[in-house]
This record gives C-alpha cells, structure tokens and sequence, in this order.
C-alpha cells in the first residue's frame, strides 16, 4: 500500500501502529517523521559504501551489495526489535525518497504477513510539506508577540498562558534554547531541520478563529533560524510589551539558570566572548562577581549593560504602536504575572 500525504497530521498516519524509518542512522538524526523508530537497511558506513560502489564501480554492482545488505540487516531488525509484533501489526515504512530501500524492506515485511504501508516520496515528501508550511505559510491564526526585556520570564509565562488555554507557540521550547549566548540546554538543539518540522506541526495545528502567542525573537535562536512565514508574521504582529524592573528580572534570571550556577566555568568562558563588546574593566567587575559567585549582581550587570541595550534596538525596529503595555513589579508570583499579561491581552482584543 502506497501513501500519499496531503499534509502533515494526514489523518492516514493514525491507521498505523509503528511508523518506521529505514534511512541509516545520520539521516534519521538530522530530522525524521514525528514518533518514527529507526530500523536502518544501511547503517551511515554502508550507505558510503554502496554509494561510492555505485559511483566508481557500476551501479550492478552497487545494488548487488546493498540488496546482500538490506537483507542481512532487515533479517537483525526482524529477529529483534519486530519479533514481539502480531500478525495484526500494520507498519508504515518511509526512505528518503520512497524507493529501494524502504520498498525492500517492505517486501519483506509483507512476505511475513503484514500489511505494510509505504510513504509515496518518503522522507523527501514529508519534508517538502514542512517547507512549504514554514516558509509560505500562511500563519492561519493572528499572531500576537509578548514583548519584554530579557529576563521577563516571557516564555514561563506563555507556558502559564497556554496552560489557561490560550494558543501558544513556544519558539524557544521547539528549538531547546534560551535564546541567548546562555541559553544551551541540556540535550543541545535540534536541527534546523527538525526544528523546521516541530514548527510546521505546531503551525498547522492552530485554531484560525483564535490569536496565538508567541515570545519576541530574533530571527535566530541559538543555531537555528527562524523560518520565513513565522518571522514575517513575528515582525508584523501587535506587540504585548512586559515592564519588568532589572531587580526583578536579574532574581528570575539567577533563579532560572540552575545549570550556569552549578558550572562557572562554562560561565566564564561566555564571559570571554563578550570581552570585544565591553571595557576590559566592566568584564573584570563580572569576572569578580563570578568568582564570588554572587549572581544576582552578574545577572543585573549582564542585563542592564550587554542586554537590554541590545534588547532596546532590536525592539525600535519592530515598536509600531499597536501594542499595549503590562507593568510588572516582581516575578515571584508567576501566575499573577500571567493573569496580569492575559488582562492585557483582553485590552488588545487576544
């Protein structure tokens, strides 16, 4: 059975039971279907191989030994990850481009029993409707942008937000980053790519009738780049502005960024980056605070000289008049914060 998908939560996919990508293992990390297993044909060094046999030897002879490898290792992944399944299992089976990899694998698969379905342009089809989701779009619903200096706690409170049932895109949280030179996290980032299809998910699962938030950006948040539709709808999008004094902001900052707090050394080799940007004095007064670990102090030094000024032009490109504003005096109580934010929303019309 061939499957074609007429869009990324194609109601097809539910009839499966396992969605199964058989592309070697680089592929599959770089990007893959949502909820897909991995059961490679060709591991990565196969994959070279077959394609270098194929190149500068004859493609007879590259098929040859890429079908003695798909079987061995599609007869590994039978044995085991697939010898728990019943007969009434019914796996969908994708490659890069639908052809002879997963149509061998799903021969054999069929040959056993089960009723095996095939993505029709595999991987590449997929990704063609994600491409097409993030940099044509449209994005269907209004986009309001919750704006504020860094520090606000803007996307904790969109996590409050959406929790209340507001439509919510968290552009940091797909791209596991905090958006800023400290903002890793741990697991590091996905691809753009990836990125790239959480984004297009999240993007066709909004609700026309109803506004979505979302943070305010940059067009990149650490390695990954905001895609085209999402970015021109950021910049175009009223702007809810959050006050929040840089007291209240440095705490949160402090507070939240357990993972610097627990490696100074990872901290201060960021600190080395920032030297070109700032007198070599105002980088040993921080380089001070680090040593004595009073991070209330660096965070407030790093906001009021290295972000908010950055922050503050960055906001004069895009301030247009439309928005409103929310003044804040602490973050302790998050969930005001949030109701607080919503009563401005309501002001807005979101």
């Amino acid at each position: 059975m061939s499957l074609r998908l007429a869009g990324l939560s194609d109601p097809a996919l539910a009839g499966f039971d396992q969605i199964i990508d058989v592309r070697a293992p680089a592929e599959f990390a770089e990007d893959h279907l949502p909820g897909a297993i991995n059961l490679p044909v060709l591991d990565d060094e196969e994959r070279a191989r077959v394609g270098t046999i194929y190149k500068q030897v004859s493609p007879f002879d590259a098929r040859k030994i890429g079908a003695a490898l798909v079987a061995a290792n599609s007869a590994r992944h039978i044995t085991g990850t697939l010898m728990d399944r019943g007969g009434a299992w019914r796996p969908l089976v994708y490659c890069w481009r639908g052809g002879q990899r997963s149509g061998s694998f799903a021969t054999i698969l069929g040959q056993i029993g089960w009723r095996v379905g095939r993505i029709e342009g595999g991987y590449k089809a997929w990704r063609a409707l994600v491409v097409d989701r993030v940099q044509n779009g449209p994005v269907a619903s209004p986009v309001v942008v919750l704006d504020g200096n860094t520090g606000s706690a803007k996307t904790a409170i969109l996590q409050r937000l959406a929790a209340r049932g507001h439509q919510v895109i968290d552009l940091e949280g797909l791209a596991n980053h905090r958006g800023s030179l400290f903002g890793a996290m741990p697991g590091g980032q996905p691809s753009q790519k990836m990125f790239e299809g959480r984004l297009a998910l999240a993007m066709e699962g909004l609700d026309p009738a109803r506004p979505v938030l979302v943070e305010a950006e940059s067009s990149r948040i650490g390695v990954v780049n905001v895609p085209k539709a999402m970015w021109q709808a950021i910049c175009a999008a009223p702007r809810l502005q959050m006050q929040v004094p840089v007291e209240a902001r440095a705490a949160f900052t402090a507070a939240s960024y357990g993972d610097m707090v627990e490696d100074p050394a990872r901290v201060a080799g960021i600190l080395d980056l920032l030297a070109p940007l700032h007198p070599a004095e105002r980088l040993e007064d921080w380089r001070a605070m680090l040593a004595r670990q009073d991070w209330q102090a660096l965070s407030e030094g790093l906001l009021r000289h290295h972000y908010d000024p950055r922050y503050q032009r960055h906001r004069m490109r895009h301030e247009d008049g439309r928005g409103g504003t929310v003044v804040l005096e602490t973050l302790v109580d998050l969930d005001a914060a949030a109701g607080a934010i919503e009563a401005g929303l309501g002001r807005l019309g979101g």
